[in-house]
């Protein structure tokens, strides 16, 4: 008994591991070592959740005013407490862009996207916002102090050195 569930436990994991390959993900029992030559840039949300609470504001203070007719009370409270929500989860979840030996990844449409070195045009950096522009693709990505509160400035230097590693071209602007 003791090796059959052996031999079942292994056929699951491979077939678990090959699936999580497709995914882009490490396997089930891969090293976690923090020492991966990865570097993670945190920025901060703030302007769309901003944007929301002010949202949800604008919606409780004209359901307060039309409270005469009592009409949709349930309805308008429930929008001003999702926007609310809204707000504070795309507050409180960080965008960040993760530099690894070969790769970068970000987080876009709540799903990670991952861009091997070879994909990548070049690097256009600037004071305030670190521009990665895709071979190929019209696509993309931005990262800026002023809407995301990033460190664009410890950024750049890695994304330098990044660059200069594989070749990929450098733009100051």
């Amino acid at each position: 008994m003791a090796r059959s569930w052996e031999r079942m436990v292994q056929r699951n994991t491979q077939q678990i591991n090959k699936q999580r390959k497709k995914q882009g993900k490490d396997t089930i029992y891969a090293s976690k070592s923090p020492t991966q030559n990865a570097e993670v840039f945190k920025g901060r949300n703030i302007a769309f959740p901003v944007v929301l609470v002010i949202l949800g504001t604008m919606f409780w203070v004209v359901g307060s005013i039309d409270q005469a007719k009592g009409n949709g009370m349930l309805a308008n409270w429930l929008g001003v407490v999702l926007y609310y929500l809204l707000a504070a989860l795309l507050f409180f979840r960080r965008p960040y862009l993760k530099v690894e030996k070969a790769r970068l990844s970000t987080i876009k449409f709540n799903r990670e996207r991952g861009l091997p070195a070879a994909d990548i045009e070049k690097i256009a950096l600037s004071r305030g916002a670190v521009v990665i522009k895709h071979k190929g693709k019209r696509t993309k990505w931005i990262f800026t102090k002023l809407m995301n509160r990033y460190d664009t400035n410890a950024m750049s230097t890695r994304l330098e050195a990044f660059a200069k590693a594989h070749n990929i071209e450098v733009v100051h602007e």
